[in-house]
């Protein structure tokens, strides 16, 4: 069974150790600088700092503008970079800077490998799964590009026992409703190989009957089962769990009745993805879109009431099954180093002209134009009598206003013993945290909080004023 593990004395030791090496590598880095000033250590940090910001205002003139201005746009962007490497070069600052950088690599680290090490192990509860007898599995042979018959998952869930209903991609069928045939036929499990958005329909059916549910990443990005610490290389693994497995609960995100495994988008992306032609050629079909979406005369605004804090004016919107690590990872390999939170996380973004896209580039998650939060209800307005909807990445219309919840352990998840995929997340660096840990002194478990069921959402740590103690991450579920 899961639960909290403390670390042992040799663990607390090593997450000192390292918290120290972190604060004697960050007074280093400022050692550094100070040495440097005569030596263009001043120049080194401005020019960077510089660079960073011309990148920013380059690239929101590249997304938000066309003509002369995007080339433009393309054109400080590449060149910001390039041409504070050749400053350095030039005026012989590439060793200060060099030095720096490593000093400053070092510093985060350590405070990272710290704080992993100190942070009181939680794991997803975890129990033995019954084999089932009747298992269902759904298959799409489109999806993922034809993973479906590239890994011969038919023939090996058939092989283990398990009945197939391959879609037929020619004639579009409900999902749900054969998910819903085959409860009526006396299946005990539901599964599905295909994408997130399809995966969550079936689950959808599986939680009403309290039945297991079986992720087969056959999809493109395969996000949920990244997110199980499935091996996503090898989608015929995750078949395993039907003669080896284990039982996880987890829950299931519910937007205005529909359930969704990973994310509810609003506003930018999914005005997006509601283009027929965005599934044939996403960039270029986002590059076109985005002056319109972000400045035209007719752009949409959204509002949303996150618990009892009222949100206003947002460009995009994004709702989450349980929060990941930071904004920083939505995209690409981001983490929610939990599925069983019973919390929605909640990104906004207000973007509005170069001044603010440089603000977001120097301060990140404490720049007013992005809010992070986690919450248990989200609601959404707008000033039209329907807003677009990206569910799991599916293209919806939906009535104002949409409410996002949470079910809390509302799906049981069958999956194998051997997941490769769980991981460690890489915790944020609190350097309150690294202080006081390098000092030895005590902190307030991670789990605890000050804040009492039901009295608002909270910011996440760099995203504002917190309204209790940072979240506790976990190892994965």
């Amino acid at each position: 069974m899961g639960g909290t593990r403390a670390r042992g004395p040799a663990g607390t030791g090593a997450a000192r150790l390292l918290a120290r090496l972190a604060v004697l590598a960050a007074i280093g880095s400022l050692v550094v600088l100070v040495l440097a000033v005569g030596e263009g250590g001043l120049e080194v940090v401005g020019a960077g700092l510089l660079g960073l910001v011309l990148c920013a205002v380059g690239v929101w003139w590249f997304v938000a503008h066309r003509g002369a201005l995007r080339l433009l746009g393309a054109l400080v962007a590449v060149a910001a970079p390039v041409a504070v490497l050749v400053l350095f070069a030039h005026d012989g600052l590439w060793l200060t800077a060099l030095v720096l950088l490593l000093c400053w690599g070092a510093t985060l680290a350590w405070a990272r490998a710290a704080l992993r090490m100190s942070r009181p192990e939680r794991s997803t509860p975890v129990r033995a799964a019954v084999r089932p007898g009747r298992a269902v599995l759904i298959m799409n042979p489109k999806s993922g590009g034809g993973k479906v018959g590239r890994f011969g998952l038919v023939e090996r869930a058939e092989e283990l026992g398990a009945r197939v209903i391959l879609l037929d991609p020619s004639a579009p069928a409900d999902v749900a409703e054969l998910a819903r045939a085959a409860v009526a036929e006396g299946a005990d499990l539901l599964g599905v190989a295909g994408g997130d958005g399809t995966q969550a329909l079936v689950a959808a059916v599986a939680a009403e009957h309290g039945l297991p549910f079986l992720v087969v990443c056959a999809g493109t990005r395969n996000h949920f089962a990244m997110d199980l610490g499935l091996d996503r290389s090898d989608p015929s693994r995750c078949l395993d769990a039907l003669t080896d497995g284990e039982e996880v609960r987890i829950d299931l995100g519910d937007v205005a009745g529909r359930a969704f495994v990973n994310t509810v988008s609003f506003g930018v992306y999914a005005d997006v993805v509601q283009r027929p032609e965005y599934r044939d050629d996403k960039t270029v079909t986002a590059l076109n879109l985005m002056p319109d979406l972000l400045l035209g005369e007719g752009v949409r605004r959204l509002d949303a009431r996150v618990d009892g804090t009222a949100l206003s004016s947002r460009q995009a919107l994004l709702v989450s099954n349980n929060p990941y690590v930071s904004p920083d990872e939505l995209s690409g390999g981001g983490r929610r180093p939990r599925l069983d939170g019973g919390e929605l996380g909640v990104l906004g973004i207000r973007v509005e002209d170069a001044t603010q896209a440089a603000d977001l580039a120097l301060r990140g998650s404490r720049s007013p134009g992005l809010t992070v939060m986690t919450a248990h209800r989200v609601e959404v307005t707008a000033d039209t009598d329907e807003i677009a909807v990206a569910v799991d990445g599916e293209a919806l219309r939906m009535p104002v206003p949409v409410v996002c919840t949470l079910r809390a352990g509302a799906l049981r998840v069958l999956v194998p013993r051997d997941r490769p995929g769980v991981a460690v997340p890489t915790p944020p660096v609190r350097w309150r945290r690294i202080v006081d840990l390098a000092l030895g002194r005590t902190e307030q478990p991670a789990t605890e909080r000050t804040a009492t069921p039901g009295s608002g959402p909270r910011r996440r740590r760099g995203s504002g004023p917190s309204t209790g103690p940072p979240r506790s991450l976990a190892s994965g579920p």
